[in-house]
């Protein structure tokens, strides 16, 4: 479902248009941002299949679908932001 939303934003931007996506996002090392693990786990149980992501799948899944000048940016408390450019 994420990569399937990144696509259609992708689709749906000029060239030059900016893609932000505002979450909670993990550490890649999944030990200091508890609020997003909590999250996480939050997703898994209360879901089906619904999970939160690191920084680095984040950004992955974002360079995937074709966005450039990729960048993840930490905010205050425990959200980030994950930029792309088309």
């Amino acid at each position: 479902m994420k990569r399937a939303l990144l696509a259609k934003a992708w689709s749906a931007l000029p060239k030059g248009g900016a893609l932000i996506v505002y979450d909670q996002i993990i550490d890649d090392e999944r030990r200091e941002n508890a609020a997003g693990l909590l999250m996480s786990l939050n997703m898994l149980v209360n879901t089906n299949g619904g999970f939160d992501y690191t920084r680095a799948e984040g950004i992955g899944w974002v360079k995937e679908a074709g966005f450039a000048d990729v960048r993840c940016e930490h905010l205050a408390g425990p959200a980030s932001i994950i930029v792309g450019i088309k």
